[in-house]
């Protein structure tokens, strides 16, 4: 069993008091929400922190609110769980949902929250291991290293970003509410990711995540969310994909919308797709096109436990079976990202 190191814990009540306590312990100081991730990566010693400042008692974030205007508001702090089962949540942001239901296993979706899942650290082959392993390799660009295992001579980590809700947050368009001693700044989510994956946000050290704002979507908006792993629960997936599509009255497509995340160090929009897509309908021949467009534009690295190529080959797979989730009359649950392998002999 891995140990924890020795840190303080800070137990703030207000947003306030948590951007006090940021500024005081600049650079030294690590939020802590559901911590199914940071724990973790503590005790692999490949985060270092002398202070955790724990937020469950900071109720400000933990509400799921609707404002006037008909956006969702949810707080960074609410658990992936509440997310699972908001009946609002799964009426209108249907996709959001099902994301959240998919991470990892029931248990941790108890413990995890939103703002964790935005702002989960990057994943990879060479650094998600005990410090005696990475030790023994010498290290990496994201910790105590010079080099990168995975693109030899690289100067940027290429680590994957690996969260089941920002795909889904991306194709709605949403926008992330930042606090600070400066006090409160909006941005696109996208905008939340750097290309390093050793320093892969743009927050500041003093800064923290307080709430995910998502516009109404469009009444005919029709949404998924599709994932593959190794096992069907607790693994970080090997590819994920969010899709949605909007129709006119007559089936044809007026907007369509594909992220993707476990490629690199940031999440990735499929660009192109207008041109490709709209005013058409959403049959099997373009379905085909719309998977052969992001299979072109998505090269997945060997950065995860997994074989790029074989990844690459699945990326076509995994679009089509979430599109034809979507046409028109079909059901919208999306169906399995893979079929079972059957056991070994």
């Amino acid at each position: 069993m891995l140990p924890l190191p020795e840190f303080s814990l800070l137990a703030p009540d207000t947003l306030a008091e948590v951007v006090a306590l940021l500024a005081e312990h600049r650079g030294h100081a690590r939020l802590l929400a559901g911590g199914t991730d940071l724990l973790v990566n503590l005790k692999h010693r490949f985060v270092d922190a002398r202070t955790l400042i724990h937020l469950k008692g900071v109720h400000e974030l933990r509400h799921i609110t609707t404002l006037d205007d008909g956006t969702t508001a949810i707080g960074a702090a609410v658990t992936l769980a509440e997310l699972r089962d908001h009946p609002e949540l799964q009426r209108h942001l249907p996709a959001l949902a099902h994301a959240a239901s998919l991470v990892a296993s029931p248990q941790i979706q108890n413990m995890g929250t939103l703002g964790g899942n935005v702002c989960l650290d990057t994943r990879c082959v060479y650094i998600n291991q005990t410090h005696f392993w990475r030790q023994a390799l010498g290290y990496c660009l994201k910790k105590d290293g010079t080099e990168c295992h995975v693109v030899k001579g690289g100067q940027l980590c290429v680590a994957a970003q690996s969260s089941d809700t920002v795909p889904v947050l991306i194709n709605h368009a949403a926008l992330l509410e930042i606090v600070g001693p400066d006090g409160l700044r909006t941005l696109p989510i996208e905008q939340l990711y750097k290309k390093d994956g050793a320093q892969h946000l743009t927050l500041a050290n003093d800064e923290l995540l307080a709430r995910i704002l998502i516009p109404p979507p469009s009444p005919t908006l029709r949404s998924t969310y599709v994932k593959h792993r190794t096992r069907q629960s607790i693994d970080f997936p090997i590819l994920s994909f969010a899709v949605a599509v909007d129709l006119d009255p007559e089936a044809l497509i007026t907007d369509l919308r594909i992220a993707a995340t476990c490629i690199n160090s940031r999440p990735r929009a499929i660009k192109r797709l207008d041109r490709l897509a709209l005013g058409k309908p959403l049959d099997d021949a373009l379905i085909a096109d719309i998977a052969a467009e992001c299979a072109r534009q998505l090269n997945p690295l060997d950065n995860i436990m997994s074989d790029p190529a074989w990844r690459k080959t699945m990326i076509p797979v995994m679009i089509t079976r979430a599109l034809q989730a979507l046409i028109p009359q079909a059901a919208l649950t999306p169906r399995p990202a893979l079929t079972p392998r059957p056991p070994l002999p």
